[in-house]
């Protein structure tokens, strides 16, 4: 399980206290924010950007390694 400093942890909780009152908003649109994890997401944000220690952000699969997956599911349907 991933460890968060406690800089990051006061941050996720102050950015679900915000949730919780209806005052959090997101960033671009100011929209309010609604989910749980978009909160969380928020809170981990500000905590990276004070630079608290935080896992990395998980990397997205795209590219070559998901067009060779795609290709062989359709090659294992065909051959059935």
């Amino acid at each position: 399980m991933a460890k968060y400093s406690k800089t990051a942890q006061k941050k996720v909780e102050k950015a679900m206290h915000e949730k919780k009152r209806g005052t959090l908003r997101s960033g671009r649109s100011g929209k309010k924010v609604t989910s749980r994890k978009q909160a969380i997401a928020i809170g981990l944000s500000e905590a990276r950007k004070k630079g608290a220690k935080v896992p990395k952000k998980a990397a997205k699969k795209t590219g070559r390694k998901m067009a060779k997956r795609s290709k062989r599911k359709t090659a294992k349907k065909k051959s059935r």
